[in-house]
């Protein structure tokens, strides 16, 4: 086995973790670095890209699971939520890798940079909606199963789990931050599951080499994927001692940094 594959592990911690603390399952961290790895692996530099989006969603299902299951034994995800955005973000994320499939490499590198210098923006500068007499009942109905049509489809596209949009979305409409984490990694299940199997099924033929289906990289998915499980729940704790406020501008710099990585890179 080539020595570069150890690489995958510690990107599965990196994803682990801040899946945990942030809701965010590292997914653009991963694009960006399987972006740059996998070519040195002999994939193909017109299908990195799209190998590095199916990848890092394909590891995200059960980075997202250990994240959400962690969240779930202390209460933290709001079920009835997850199960109006299920549906939405199922269809979401099909068509967004059937769309996936169709773009250039460096489309893609650009819609990915772009998304990563926007959800910087919005964790440095976006401010909660303050919601008066605490807590508000569990989200639900049309708007949240429209949402998650939304949410599935640009995660899709970008190879993320969604933790960026729908953790600000819940903050919205006045959810305690700690159970939007919750509730975020929850509904990343469903997306990785859908978005990994379209990049699998839509791909072409032969899209890469060896040791993959379709453009999903299986060492890449399953070494980043395996490790993840094993760190989520350490960012779940950190994320129940934690207020964040620095964490969060911290990783809002890093974000905006891996963007101009990309940008500099096509």
């Amino acid at each position: 086995m080539d020595v570069t594959w150890l690489l995958f592990p510690l990107l599965g911690v990196v994803a682990g973790v801040l899946a945990g603390l942030l809701g965010i399952g590292g997914g653009l961290v991963l694009v960006a670095a399987l972006a740059w790895l996998l070519p040195a692996l002999g994939i193909p530099q017109e299908a990195a890209m799209h190998a590095a989006l199916a990848s890092s969603l394909a590891s995200i299902v059960l980075t997202a699971a250990a994240s959400a299951r962690a969240h779930a034994a202390r209460g933290s995800v709001l079920w009835p939520t997850v199960a109006w955005m299920v549906p939405g973000l199922l269809l979401g994320g099909w068509l967004g890798s059937a769309f996936a499939v169709r773009v250039d490499e460096a489309v893609l590198r650009w819609l990915v940079a772009g998304y990563c210098l926007l959800a910087a923006a919005q964790m440095q500068f976006g401010k909660p909606r303050l919601v008066a007499g605490g807590e508000v009942p569990a989200p639900r109905g049309a708007p949240m199963l429209a949402a998650g049509g939304l949410i599935g489809a640009v995660s899709s596209v970008v190879g993320i789990g969604g933790g960026s949009m729908t953790v600000p979305l819940l903050v919205w409409r006045g959810v305690v931050p700690v159970r939007a984490v919750g509730t975020s990694s929850a509904c990343g299940v469903a997306i990785g599951l859908a978005s990994a199997a379209g990049y699998a099924l839509h791909a072409p033929a032969g899209a890469l080499p060896e040791h993959a289906i379709g453009y999903v990289y299986l060492p890449a998915a399953i070494g980043i994927a395996l490790a993840s499980v094993l760190a989520a729940p350490w960012g779940t704790r950190l994320a129940h001692r934690l207020a964040g406020p620095q964490l969060k501008q911290v990783f809002a710099i890093f974000l905006a940094l891996v963007g101009l990585s990309l940008l500099l890179g096509g």
